[in-house]
């Protein structure tokens, strides 16, 4: 649970006018900030009126003092909000008012904004990594080829009507003149070349809210999980998602997994770049591991694999060896001839 010590919680939520439907979303996170208002929490509400203004406002909040800021959006919102905390003491909290919702789904938390409030009630404050995509920070994952191209091609008017159809639409449209470009994958200095469809590099696991495709990937452990999905067409495109389904990536000649703290990527024709959701340029580009960027509220709902365990205190690893050294230095008791035969067959043994 939060505490910070016997200081009132200082909270802002920065929500998105735009996003979901308007006259509910706004309802929403009046309901959400009168829960948190009830367990004595000071919450101010700041709206986003253009681009960059969620990180510009989620600097400032840092700089105030705030202890959290709440990103009450889609995950573009999400994405602005880190941008201007990363490095901060501030941490994020998320409320799910936008499209797809993807980091309200991968902590496991109501898709209801006041329940998602009372659930972060009982969350506690960690530090978590963040991924950089040139200069640009991502919490979820990083796209590179098809689903970038995808992104670049939606219209925020189609996100608002459409919800995520709009993406369904277009990968259709696209689906068909889309081919594989000839690339060059350089992981910590290990070259991988071939010609590729996609690369998804995974800070978290769950990509656009249904599927795994870096199913390995922990939050906490310094490195990015790479995907890499090649081919010359799309045609092919149900086998490669059966083997991320299963995650069986060993098995299937057209996917590598790997993990990486640098990640280079160059193209024989430049490769769309999207990360959580949001297009933001081409390669060649490098991409790099931020470990401990970010302190978030993640629920007690987590799934277990996304943190590495906590590493036990230094002091009870020490009690526990010298215990096993007393127990095996403890002398042996030597059988007399009134020790009955089967009890000193056992101390013989030992």
């Amino acid at each position: 649970m939060l505490n910070f010590a016997d200081t009132s919680i200082r909270a802002l939520i920065v929500f998105n006018p735009g996003a979901g439907q308007a006259g509910s979303a706004e309802q929403d996170i009046h309901a959400a900030r009168d829960v948190w208002r009830e367990h004595g929490w000071q919450v101010d509400l700041r709206p986003t009126a253009r681009p960059g203004d969620g990180t510009r406002i989620a600097r400032e909040a840092a700089a105030q003092g705030y202890h959290m800021v709440v990103a009450a959006g889609g995950d573009g919102t999400v994405n602005e909000v880190i941008n201007g905390l990363a490095g901060s003491q501030t941490a994020l909290a998320v409320l799910p008012i936008g499209t797809m919702n993807v980091w309200v789904r991968e902590l496991g938390l109501p898709l209801q904004p006041r329940a998602a409030a009372e659930a972060l009630l009982q969350a506690q404050i960690r530090t978590i990594d963040l991924g950089r995509a040139g200069d640009r920070y991502f919490l979820l994952m990083c796209g590179v080829g098809f689903d970038a191209a995808v992104t670049a091609e939606v219209r925020a008017d189609e996100k608002r009507r459409f919800g995520a159809l709009a993406y369904v639409l277009r990968a259709a449209n696209l689906a068909g003149r889309f081919r594989g470009t000839p690339a060059r994958i350089t992981l910590d200095g290990r070259m991988v070349r071939g010609r590729v469809l996609m690369i998804v590099l995974g800070n978290s696991q769950l990509y656009g809210g249904v599927v795994k495709f870096t199913a390995r990937a922990s939050m906490d452990d310094g490195l990015l999980d790479v995907c890499i999905i090649k081919g010359n067409s799309l045609w092919s495109a149900p086998f490669r998602a059966l083997s991320v389904v299963t995650q069986r990536y060993n098995l299937d000649p057209e996917i590598e997994y790997h993990r990486a703290r640098e990640i280079k990527i160059s193209a024989r024709r430049p490769l769309p770049v999207q990360v959580d959701g949001d297009h933001i340029g081409q390669t060649p580009m490098t991409f790099t591991a931020v470990p401990g960027a970010l302190r978030a509220l993640l629920p007690a709902t987590l799934p277990e694999n996304l943190l590495r365990p906590e590493v036990q205190p230094p002091r009870y690893v020490w009690r526990r060896m010298l215990s096993w050294i007393g127990q095996r230095l403890r002398p042996f008791p030597i059988p007399s001839a009134r020790t009955p035969p089967a009890e000193r067959e056992h101390v013989e043994r030992r």
